[in-house]
């Protein structure tokens, strides 16, 4: 995939090709470089990213502040907002380059590396960026069968009294989530899923208010709020998990945030005038900002509620058990918002594979034909050959590797500390250092180079403490056999 190394001018392999068919300039239905007009707005964009960031990654909130106690854990939290949006900031200024309004367009994020940096760091952006996406596509089909048992283990708790342990397999609600996402990812690009990423931005609301709500009913019901002030303690834990879990909670964090590796696909979906930064930096803002309260009063009022025994999960690590009709509706809320956000996550690299390989070999007719297929009452569907053979294929080796490794909070940390800064934080500050010409040495340089040191150090102890606890859960784990 990446074969041509070197200058800025030999990093064409890498740049999404632009196979578009280029209209006439100047129609109310095609952009100035040809492409379909951009309909995007700042609240389109908010609803990509709340789709983006609002998942899982809230349902292991609480257990992270219970790694890192009262005053490090919502610190943690408010610090990975500030960095998330500041560094959002950044990179949505690096859409275009050059000026803002008339400079060439950046269509991924991969594109933008080689217009400012290119040479390795494009290179380094590709494997980082798509390892990411994969990795999130691994984690959501965890996190959705996860949700999908629970809603079946608080019936059969229910109507057992608590008799029944409940156990089940996860391979059934994975394939299933699967077979699903086979179906959805036929959907060909970013343009045509705001609707699936406005309903599963509402679900998102949907499941967060829930955990929020049981939370603080939890903590009225105890009397008081539960929790220390450096979480865990030692004994309940020993020294060296005490250390990785609290590296893991990192990771969990930065998870919870993740988005920036799909910032400038998103971007390419607003319409301009006014510039695509300005609008992109509003709907930067008004995300953090809803997201950075949810996860603040999810996370604090499930750690107030449980404690340093707080579960994985949120909602399906049974700390709750009633009402079970609202645990049914949360679950079902996550799975629902589970199927748009896979795909929002999953678009910038169906896009990379095909319009690469369509450049690659533009006489095929297996991979550049499209079919319309009729729907009743529908526009034609169009289908395309290469797109359904290769997503399919895409979506089952997911759904087999979530199957061999289904731990939830590790695969999250894990995830959160692979992209966190590279994707987060290197490369919208080094592209902005390039853009406005920011002088080496200067105050202004020192300050961005100090985030990104300090950035690149919780991403290797974040991942650390992961890869530690995927270690321990393997000891104890058989694929395919072991049920919860």
């Amino acid at each position: 995939m990446f074969e041509n190394g070197g200058s800025r001018s030999n990093q064409q392999t890498f740049e999404v090709a632009n196979d578009d068919m280029l209209q006439p300039t100047g129609s109310k239905f095609f952009d100035d470089d040809g492409r379909p007009k951009r309909t995007g707005t700042v609240w389109t964009s908010s609803a990509h990213i709340i789709t983006a960031v609002i998942g899982s990654g809230v349902l292991s909130l609480a257990w992270a502040i219970a790694q890192l106690g009262w005053v490090a854990g919502p610190a943690v939290m408010v610090l990975f907002s500030v960095v998330t949006y500041y560094t959002s900031v950044l990179l949505a200024a690096c859409y275009r380059t050059g000026d803002q309004l008339t400079g060439k367009r950046n269509y991924t994020y991969m594109q933008a590396v080689n217009s400012y940096l290119g040479g390795m760091n494009v290179k380094f952006c590709g494997w980082v960026q798509y390892l990411n996406l994969f990795g999130v596509s691994i984690g959501y089909t965890i996190a959705a069968s996860i949700s999908m048992m629970a809603v079946k283990r608080s019936n059969c708790y229910h109507y057992s009294g608590g008799k029944d342990p409940c156990k089940m397999n996860s391979n059934f609600y994975m394939i299933s989530f699967g077979i699903v996402e086979i179906i959805f990812s036929q959907i060909p690009d970013f343009h045509e899923l705001s609707w699936l990423s406005i309903l599963a931005a509402v679900m998102s609301f949907t499941y967060s208010l829930i955990g929020l709500g049981l939370g603080i009913g939890k903590v009225i019901g105890n009397g008081r709020i539960k929790g220390s002030l450096t979480g865990v303690t030692i004994g309940t834990v020993t020294e060296s998990q005490k250390v990785w879990r609290s590296f893991q909670a990192l990771g969990n964090i930065a998870f919870a945030y993740s988005y920036s590796m799909i910032l400038i696909e998103i971007q390419d979906t607003v319409k301009s005038p006014p510039e695509e930064s300005k609008t992109m930096s509003k709907a930067t803002l008004v995300s953090v900002l809803v997201t950075s309260l949810f996860y603040l009063l999810c996370g604090s009022f499930g750690y107030a509620a449980f404690g340093d025994a707080s579960p994985g999960n949120l909602l399906t690590g049974f700390g709750f058990y009633n009402p079970y009709w609202l645990l049914d509706i949360a679950n079902v809320a996550i799975v629902v918002h589970l199927v748009g956000a896979y795909q929002v996550y999953c678009q910038p690299l169906f896009q990379f594979i095909e319009k690469n390989t369509a450049q690659k070999f533009p006489n095929n007719d297996f991979i550049s034909k499209e079919f319309e297929v009729p729907i009743p009452g529908c526009k034609p569907f169009k289908l395309n050959l290469f797109r359904l053979v290769w997503r399919t294929t895409f979506v089952i080796l997911c759904t087999v590797i979530a199957m061999l490794l289904p731990f939830f909070n590790d695969i999250v940390g894990l995830i959160g500390a692979i992209g966190f800064w590279p994707l987060t934080v290197y490369f919208p500050v080094e592209m902005y250092i390039v853009q406005t010409k920011i002088p080496k040495w200067s105050t202004k340089w020192i300050c961005l180079q100090i985030l990104s040191a300090a950035c690149c150090v919780i991403t290797l102890v974040a991942a650390v403490g992961s890869i530690a606890g995927i270690l321990d859960d393997l000891k104890v784990y058989k694929p395919f056999y072991t049920s919860y």
